[in-house]
C-alpha cells in the first residue's frame, strides 16, 4: 500500500523576531506556507492557509484532488479579506503556498509564490515548482541569467500569492504519480536562499531518517546565517506496511500555526547562534547630555505630561478591551468544545475572554485532525463564524455506528450534550 512517511520542522532563524512560516505534514497532506506582510500579518496568513488545508486531510477521489486544494485556497483568501476589513492594520498580508494532497499513488499539487517543492528520484534532485517572482519572470524572458538572479536585489518580489482578495487564487496545479522511493521536500526560501541545490541534494541522499535529514538541512541554513525563517516538510513514498517511526504518527504542524510558534531558534550556543545574539545586543550609544542648568518649575511640566500619558494609556486600554469583546474563538473547556467571547490572552491579572457557549462535544470523540486543530484557539470575528467552526468540528466526530450517524446541529442551535461512553455499544 502506497503511503507517506513524513516529517516537518521549522526554525525562526537568526534575524527574524517571529516565525511567519507554517508547515503541515501527514500521511495524506503536505503543506508549506511562507507568510508576508511583516509581523502584523504574515503569520496570520500562513496559519489561515494551513488551517484550511488541514480540513481536507483525508483520502479522496483522485479526480477531486486539485478542486479540493483550490477550494481551500480560495476560501483562505475570503477569510483574509474579512480579517483585513475588521483589522485594517493587517492590510498587505499574504502568503505563499505549496501543497500536495495524496490519494493512493496519485498526488494533487498546487503552488503559488516562491516556496518550493523538490523531488529526489533515483538520487537526482529536481525542482518541481517554478517561483512566481519578478526575477524568475525576467529569467524566463531572457532579461536575466540564472546566475544573476541568485543575488538580484529584487529576487524576493512575489508576483502571485494567497492574499486578501475575492478573486480566485492564481495557482499552478498538476496531478502526479507517487513512486516508491521518491522523497519530496517542500521548503521556504529560508533554506534554498542560503543552501545550494547541490548541498540539499547531497543531504537528502545521505540521511535515511527524515527527522535527522530535516534537522541537518536547518543546521545548514543556520550555518549560512539564516536571515529568514526556515521551514521544511519532508515525505518519503513507501509501498508496504509502515515500519518507520514517522509512519502514521498523526499530523505534524510547525511554525506560525503550531502551539510552540514562539520557540526560539535551535542555533542555541552554536557559533551562528552566539553571533546572532551578539548582533542583537548591539545598540547605538545615546550621547550623554551636558550638565546644564534646568529651567525652574520643569517638574510641573513633567507631572502634567505624565498625567496626560496615563489618561491616554487608559483610553487605549478601554478601547482595546471593548474591541476584544467583539471577537470569539473556539477552544476547550473541561474536555469539551466551547465558544469563548474575547481573545485568548491576558493583560496582567485581567482575562480578555470568558466562556460564552457550551457545545457538549467531547474532544476525545473527535478525529485526530480535529483534535489537533484545537491545540490552539480557533479565532473568529463573529459568533456566527465561531458556530460554523463548531459545526465543522461536530462533523468530524468519530461515530461508533456508521449506520446511525449523529445529527449535526445547525449553527446557533443548542448542541445536545454527549453522554460519556459507558461501553463499546453506547452511542455518543
Amino acid at each position: 500500500m502506497i503511503h507517506f512517511e513524513y516529517a516537518a520542522l521549522s526554525d525562526v532563524g537568526l534575524v527574524r523576531k517571529s516565525n511567519q512560516d507554517a508547515g503541515y505534514a501527514s500521511s495524506h497532506l503536505l503543506v508549506l506556507a511562507d507568510g508576508m506582510g511583516g509581523a502584523a500579518g504574515g503569520d496570520v496568513a500562513s496559519s489561515v492557509v494551513v488551517g484550511n488545508m488541514a480540513k481536507i486531510d483525508d483520502s479522496h477521489q483522485a479526480e477531486d484532488l486539485i478542486a479540493l486544494l483550490k477550494e481551500q485556497l480560495n476560501y483562505s483568501q475570503e477569510q483574509l479579506l474579512h480579517l483585513v476589513d475588521d483589522i485594517p492594520q493587517l492590510a498587505g498580508l499574504g502568503t505563499t503556498c505549496t501543497a500536495i494532497l495524496r490519494t493512493a499513488n496519485k498526488l494533487g499539487m498546487v503552488h503559488v509564490g516562491d516556496s518550493r517543492a523538490y523531488l529526489l528520484r533515483n538520487n537526482k534532485l529536481t525542482q518541481i515548482t517554478r517561483d512566481h517572482t519578478l526575477v524568475q519572470y525576467l529569467v524566463d524572458h531572457g532579461e536575466l541569467t540564472a546566475e544573476e538572479a541568485l543575488h538580484h536585489p529584487k529576487r524576493h518580489v512575489i508576483m502571485r500569492n494567497v492574499g486578501a482578495s475575492d478573486d480566485p487564487v492564481d495557482v499552478d496545479a498538476s496531478v502526479r504519480e507517487a513512486l516508491p522511493g521518491d522523497r519530496w521536500l517542500l521548503t521556504s526560501d529560508g533554506l534554498f536562499d542560503v543552501v545550494s541545490d547541490e548541498t540539499i541534494e547531497l543531504t537528502l541522499q545521505s540521511y535515511s531518517n527524515l527527522d535527522e535529514c530535516g534537522e541537518r538541512l536547518i543546521e545548514l541554513a543556520l550555518a549560512g546565517g539564516a536571515p529568514d525563517n526556515v521551514t521544511i516538510v519532508l515525505a518519503d513514498v513507501v509501498d508496504g506496511p509502515g515500519t518507520s517511526s514517522s509512519y502514521d504518527r498523526g499530523p505534524i504542524i510547525v511554525g506560525a500555526a503550531a502551539v510552540d510558534r514562539q520557540r526560539p531558534t535551535r542555533a542555541g550556543n552554536s557559533a551562528a547562534g552566539q553571533l546572532a545574539a551578539l548582533t542583537a545586543s548591539i545598540r547605538p550609544v545615546e550621547p550623554i547630555a551636558n550638565d546644564v542648568e534646568k529651567p525652574p518649575h520643569r517638574w510641573i511640566a513633567r507631572v502634567a505630561a505624565g498625567a496626560m500619558a496615563i489618561l491616554a494609556f487608559a483610553g487605549i486600554l478601554g478601547g482595546g478591551y471593548m474591541w476584544t469583546q467583539t471577537r470569539y474563538y473556539v477552544g476547550i473547556e473541561d474536555g469539551k468544545v466551547a465558544i469563548f467571547k474575547g481573545i485568548p490572552q491576558t493583560l496582567g491579572p485581567v482575562e480578555l475572554s470568558h466562556l460564552f457557549e457550551e457545545t457538549g462535544i467531547n474532544v476525545t470523540n473527535l478525529t485526530p485532525v480535529a483534535q489537533q486543530r484545537l491545540d490552539t484557539p480557533i479565532a473568529r470575528s463573529s459568533l456566527s463564524e465561531a458556530r460554523k467552526v463548531v459545526k465543522d468540528l461536530a462533523a468530524q466526530r468519530i461515530l461508533p455506528d456508521p449506520l446511525s450517524p449523529t445529527k449535526i446541529p445547525d449553527p446557533g442551535s443548542k448542541i445536545p450534550e454527549e453522554k460519556d461512553q459507558q461501553s463499546s455499544g453506547d452511542t455518543q
